[in-house]
């Protein structure tokens, strides 16, 4: 299988912006299906697109307005050539040190990294409101532009662009309910809204299927079908997800933390996060300690 692999050269920033499909995603095009994996991260924006494509054997439909966070070493097959799938698009393409900085252990722990870790499992498509996909078109563009013209700072200009658009991705990870809506799946939705609602108590699965009035064997097989994931993981994300939210932006202790994220155990709350992150949460505070 073909492995793409980053280039870096001396005095350029790890950072690559392709136009899409005047660019082919895989590298080394050939007849039929084009299927290879890579060893750097990927932001796939479909802003015009209508087709299909596999990230590790999954079929994934692409529509006008899609975003995808692929991470190192998912296998991505395409059809015969890209605009069989998007007719305008751009693909970000960087190292994971690009961002990586402090004590975090890995890419995976850093916080702007994070969707991507969670792609490692189960690809991510994030899907960019109507309203906002011109912006995120101009702000592709834009680091695009940077790239190309080469004037004076431009590499630091270049890392600052790919920066606020890993913090735009990172934030449009938050409201998993009101995606589910618009994807017409009230049953999700509503589970998701419960964890919302609950996930500071120290609730169990049984207390989620109690709520949607279905039993934890059952909203277990469903949830797990449609998301790949169960409602404990998710529950566990949604937690997790306020601690870094806390840790980040309050003064409040590690334990005081636990209790508020529905985790009374502060010893469990850390072996938690730690297995979630590659870090306690206090590296999580002090990256840079």
């Amino acid at each position: 299988m073909p492995v793409a692999v980053y280039r870096r050269s001396p005095g350029t920033p790890p950072v690559a912006v392709a136009r899409l499909p005047d660019v082919s995603l895989t590298p080394h095009p050939l007849p039929g299906p084009q299927t290879h994996t890579h060893d750097f991260l990927v932001l796939f924006y479909a802003h015009r697109a209508a087709g299909t494509f596999l990230i590790d054997d999954r079929k994934w439909s692409v529509a006008d307005g899609d975003l995808f966070v692929i991470a190192p070493g998912q296998v991505l097959s395409f059809p015969v050539t890209t605009a069989d799938v998007v007719t305008d698009g751009r693909a970000v393409f960087f190292p994971a040190d690009v961002i990586r900085a402090g004590a975090y252990p890995s890419w995976r722990a850093h916080p702007l990294l994070f969707p991507f870790a969670r792609g490692a499992d189960r690809a991510q498509r994030l899907r960019i409101p109507p309203a906002e996909r011109a912006g995120w078109l101009d702000r592709l563009t834009a680091l695009e532009a940077e790239l190309r013209a080469r004037r004076t700072g431009y590499a630091e200009a270049a890392l600052a662009h790919l920066t606020l658009l890993l913090v735009t991705v990172a934030r449009l990870t938050g409201d998993v309910a009101g995606d589910l809506r618009s994807a017409d799946e009230p049953l999700l939705a509503a589970v998701f809204d419960v964890i919302e609602q609950r996930f500071r108590d120290p609730i169990s699965l049984s207390d989620v299927a109690a709520e949607v009035a279905l039993t934890p064997g059952h909203l277990t097989t469903l949830v797990r079908r449609k998301t790949g994931r169960t409602v404990q993981q998710w529950l566990t994300e949604r937690r997790m997800q306020e601690a870094r939210r806390l840790l980040t932006e309050t003064d409040l202790t590690v334990a005081a933390i636990s209790r508020r994220v529905g985790h009374p155990d502060v010893s469990y709350f850390i072996k938690r996060f730690r297995a979630e992150h590659d870090a306690t949460p206090a590296q999580w505070r002090r990256p840079t300690d």
